[in-house]
């Protein structure tokens, strides 16, 4: 249970990228597998590191996916970044 908290809190830091310039790798794709990914990792760093169960839920259960799921978006971005991502407008 605490793996649908952890992917539910990615996907909801996700929908903030509206308000990032459009330079994220692989785009809005690209950000979700980013923002989802992070989340993952450090919530189940975070439940192992506790000795907490994977199906222990309680509240800390979707904060520890945040510093996962802003590191990830930030990995995207950067990458955007150096290779040279621009947004294309129709």
């Amino acid at each position: 249970m605490a793996g649908l908290v952890w992917f539910t809190m990615g996907v909801a830091i996700w929908h903030f990228t509206v308000f990032v310039p459009d330079r994220l790798w692989g785009g809005i794709v690209g950000a979700f597998i980013g923002a989802a990914a992070g989340a993952m990792v450090s919530g189940a760093i975070a439940q192992i590191a506790l000795g907490q169960g994977i199906g222990d839920t309680d509240l800390a259960t979707a904060f520890y996916a945040i510093p996962g799921a802003l590191l990830g978006l930030g990995v995207i971005y950067l990458i955007g970044l150096r290779s040279g991502v621009e947004a294309e407008h129709i």
